[in-house]
């Protein structure tokens, strides 16, 4: 029987079966795709054949992992040389972030849009909370959204607690099977909640003095709007760990470089002290933004700028 895994928790999975019916199924042995160096073998968003218990109907057991399309990885907490799968066959990515309560840096955000690029997943950034926004604030937002924009990146703007966007954020989710992602506390259970309020997601509020969530989602989760769109909950991330890309490629996933990467003077620049760069021009020109630029740097460099 062909299946959806919605739910990973360990040894066991939640699938949804061709049928519309959910089932608990574990795995034969030990089930690994080739080439994937992982932590989790199986991952929310892959698709499955299992074979049902006879001894428990309401069971399964998991026989192979149907060759993924694409998916987003970052570092395992436990094992560096390894990945963990968030989540596979993804329809867009999207990053839920805030400019208060918490604070997400650009730095966060151009880690999780270089992941999702690495792997041709289309990018939807969507802030939260601008009802908190004072006019400074606001201005300062604008000029950040005016960032992604230029580069092919659908920015909205949302107030879950007002209701504020959520109608065409919906309409962004319809017949897509979305990643939704962001640190803990910018909000993604509550507008869970408000667009489907069947999902009935835990949520907590911000410390005052951290300005940090508290997690309330511990594991990725898929859940059914309707019969053909899906969308995937995941743990609040501190850590998105950039892996898998080699210094030669990482411009590449920074759309506004590649377009100009050919018109550096060396086939293999890394754009950082070579003559004659056409990265380093259009950043001084302001073609690129400083800040994407930065943060460029800081992951070819291995340092952090996510804070």
């Amino acid at each position: 029987m062909k299946g959806l895994v919605m739910k990973s928790t360990g040894s066991w999975y939640d699938v949804l079966g061709e049928e519309g019916v959910t089932y608990t199924c574990r795995t034969r042995g030990k089930l690994r795709l080739k080439g994937f160096k992982t932590t989790n073998p199986i991952a929310v968003g892959d698709y499955v054949n299992f074979s049902i218990d006879e001894e428990a109907p309401e069971q399964g057991i998991i026989d192979e992992i149907k060759p993924r399309e694409n998916y987003i990885i970052r570092k395992s907490v436990k094992l560096q040389s390894q990945g963990h799968i968030i989540a596979s066959n993804i329809d867009q990515a999207i990053l839920i972030a805030t400019l208060v309560y918490p604070r997400t840096s650009l730095g966060f955000i151009d880690r999780f849009l270089a992941t999702a690029e690495s792997f041709r997943i289309p990018q939807l950034l969507v802030f939260n909370k601008i009802d908190l926004l004072e006019k400074e604030q606001n201005d300062a937002l604008e000029q950040i959204i005016s960032i992604y924009e230029k580069i092919g990146i659908r920015c909205l703007k949302i107030s879950a607690t007002e209701n504020t966007g959520l109608d065409e954020f919906k309409k962004l989710l319809h017949n897509k099977k979305s990643l939704l992602s962001g640190h803990s506390g910018v909000g993604k259970s509550t507008i869970l909640n408000k667009i489907a309020p069947h999902i009935d997601q835990k949520t907590s509020s911000v410390s005052d003095f951290a300005q940090k969530g508290v997690h309330t989602t511990t594991f990725a989760e898929m859940f059914k709007l309707d019969n053909n769109t899906f969308i995937i909950d995941t743990p609040g991330i501190k850590e998105l760990g950039i892996i898998d890309i080699s210094p030669e490629e990482l411009s590449d996933y920074f759309p506004e470089m590649r377009e100009l990467r050919s018109e550096c003077k060396f086939h293999n620049c890394t754009h950082t002290h070579e003559p004659k760069c056409a990265i380093k021009d259009a950043v001084d020109t302001g073609e690129i933004a400083e800040s994407r630029y930065i943060s460029y740097i800081s992951i070819l460099e291995g340092d952090d700028n996510r804070r």
